[in-house]
């Protein structure tokens, strides 16, 4: 059976982690998701938050109306515009004085109704909880046979209260995902560790030290790759790898997938077709 879901791609990922998006469209027909692109959408808001909290809820609660009015739930690859979604949802649930702000003013002005019931995915729970295990265990008939480091990123965990996709101190969801596609995986003492992506846009030296220590310490254990689910995360630990090494003085070499190009390369999907080339890892090691 068919589901029908809207794509909300966020600011980053159409912009420059052309992979993530380009897999995510190669993956989800084939597993049973029919993505839907929406008109007048725009940024979630989450840039503005230190500054303006009215104005990042007004923009969430905004993309939410129209996806609502779309009678579409909500997958929302990108961490940060997850977090921003799910935050303003419970925000408007438990603050009357917001809500009449936000949507019998604000948001009537435009036409738009703001219902509060649709559901938002991130790539982790559609995948390991819509799709489900099962199902991705039935479509894989290249297995990887890689032993694969994962990194949840920040926002894709915390902060608890914000329903996040998996666990902030125990994520498993990601771990799942890879032994069904036929790879191999273990904890690491650093894998919640901070990739420092945020950081590029204001302190880089420090986004990059912080890049460069995360893909060391996963280089240093043996894997073979790494597998993100975020795109400030594809900013710095593949787009800026050499850049990273060179801040931590080591050579680094080390492969960097987005889930969802895993998914593909299990099914058999032609490397390109999930925008593989257009990673800037050395992914060519492994495919």
């Amino acid at each position: 059976m068919t589901k029908k879901i809207g794509l909300y791609p966020g600011c980053v990922i159409p912009t420059e982690q052309y992979g993530y998006e380009m897999s995510i469209r190669k993956i989800m027909p084939e597993l049973g998701v029919e993505l839907v692109d929406v008109e007048n959408i725009s940024c979630c808001g989450a840039p503005f938050k230190s500054i303006n909290l009215v104005m990042q809820t007004y923009l969430s609660a905004r993309n939410m109306a129209i996806f609502e009015m779309e009678d579409l739930d909500i997958f929302a690859p990108c961490p940060q515009c997850h977090l921003s979604l799910t935050e303003t949802k419970q925000r408007l649930e438990s603050s009357g004085e917001l809500r009449e702000k936000i949507v019998s003013r604000l948001l009537e002005e435009e036409g738009l109704e703001y219902k509060g019931a649709l559901k938002i995915y991130h790539t982790l729970d559609l995948l390991h909880d819509l799709v489900g295990i099962d199902v991705l265990k039935g479509k894989v008939n290249k297995p990887l046979g890689w032993n694969i480091a994962c990194h949840y990123g920040c926002h894709t965990i915390r902060y608890t209260g914000a329903d996040r996709p998996d666990s902030a101190e125990h994520p498993m969801k990601m771990e799942s995902i890879i032994t069904t596609l036929g790879g191999t995986t273990s904890d690491y003492s650093e894998k919640l560790n901070c990739c420092g992506g945020p950081l590029m846009t204001t302190h880089k030296d420090s986004a990059l030290t912080k890049a460069g220590e995360k893909l060391k310490a996963v280089q240093e254990r043996g894997f073979d790759a790494l597998a993100i689910v975020c795109p400030l995360g594809g900013r710095v630990l593949d787009s800026k790898q050499e850049r990273a090494a060179g801040m931590v003085g080591e050579k680094l070499d080390l492969p960097v997938f987005y889930l969802t190009q895993l998914v593909g390369l299990s099914m058999g999907m032609e490397p390109e077709s999930l925008g593989l080339n257009l990673n800037k890892s050395p992914v060519s090691k492994l495919i």
